[in-house]
């Protein structure tokens, strides 16, 4: 197959050219910057046509991965670029294939496990809840709401229909290689500061790399539309998913966290509270019914598998 990766130069990206290089596909990415990397990068300024347009008419998949990390502040200047990116990419991906002589056959669209709301009641399928309108929760939450609809929106807009579109509404991918959150979470379960974070009740909804690859290459092939949830079916809360990564690093013990810590960690990194705080329990229930299976299922298994095979 021909695979296109806007916004492909980050550490989903380059998960995902590499096992689809390493299958024998030719894959090429969409970037700001050059990489020297076994496959094409093509510089794009993702906002309007360009050269770069040739690479998606013809392709088999495009798998548009384009927007700014949300690992900041939530500043006035912060929020605008993080929306932007999001948006103005994805209606430029739309474009080129609307244009296209020979449209992908498929659009993987990413997304975020975010766009739920805050509970730690049942778990979120993709009919569950699009949060936003919780009582008590800050105005930062709220943002990323907003900015996971607007980007979803965006794909929907897009006049593309010759190409299957699928929203990848995805949680936090857990990855052995450097440059993900598992490197962050694995330090500090390493120095004995991986403990409970405001009590540890908040759901942290996770999947491990492997299976955010099968699952996307599994979409690839099977007739999913719209949006599909990817995450492991087993998000757990936050105290227990550090437990397990402790037992995985051998650390016997993880000093616990309070809320105000965490506003004045999170403050002094440079990022936001709601990464450790928002209660995210999702789960993959389009997957799961369509037969998709998962190599990992259960954390403490995949945190053992993931500190086995760290680089």
């Amino acid at each position: 197959m021909r695979i296109v990766i806007p916004g492909g130069s980050g550490h989903l990206g380059r998960l995902l050219a590499a096992a689809w290089h390493a299958d024998g596909h030719d894959v090429t990415v969409l970037s700001r910057r050059p990489a020297n990397d076994p496959w094409p990068v093509i510089i794009w300024n993702a906002t309007s046509a360009g050269e770069w347009t040739r690479t998606i008419d013809g392709a088999d998949v495009v798998v548009n991965l384009a927007g700014r990390s949300v690992d900041c502040r939530y500043t006035p200047e912060n929020r605008r670029a993080i929306l932007e990116s999001r948006v103005q990419s994805t209606a430029a991906i739309g474009r080129a294939i609307a244009a296209a002589t020979r449209p992908p056959a498929v659009w993987l669209q990413m997304s975020t496990a975010t766009i739920y709301a805050h509970t730690f009641a049942a778990a979120h399928d993709e009919a569950g809840t699009i949060g936003g309108a919780e009582p008590d929760v800050p105005d930062t939450w709220r943002f990323s709401i907003e900015v996971a609809t607007a980007w979803e929106a965006a794909a929907a807009a897009a006049a593309v229909p010759a190409t299957r579109l699928v929203l990848l509404r995805t949680a936090m991918v857990m990855s052995a290689t450097p440059g993900g959150p598992f490197a962050t979470l694995r330090r500090l379960a390493r120095s004995g500061l991986g403990g409970a974070v405001a009590g540890g009740r908040q759901y942290v909804s996770w999947i491990h790399a492997t299976d955010f690859v099968r699952s996307l290459r599994w979409l690839v092939d099977h007739p999913l539309a719209g949006a599909v949830n990817i995450a492991a079916p087993a998000p757990l809360p936050y105290g227990e998913f550090m437990r397990g990564l402790r037992h995985a690093v051998g650390m016997p013990i993880g000093l616990p966290a309070t809320r105000w810590m965490v506003e004045i960690g999170t403050r002094v990194l440079g990022t936001e509270s709601e990464l450790a705080l928002k209660s995210r329990r999702v789960v993959p229930g389009r997957l799961l019914a369509a037969g998709f299976t998962f190599d990992h299922p259960s954390w403490p298994e995949a945190a053992r598998d993931l500190c086995a095979s760290r680089p």
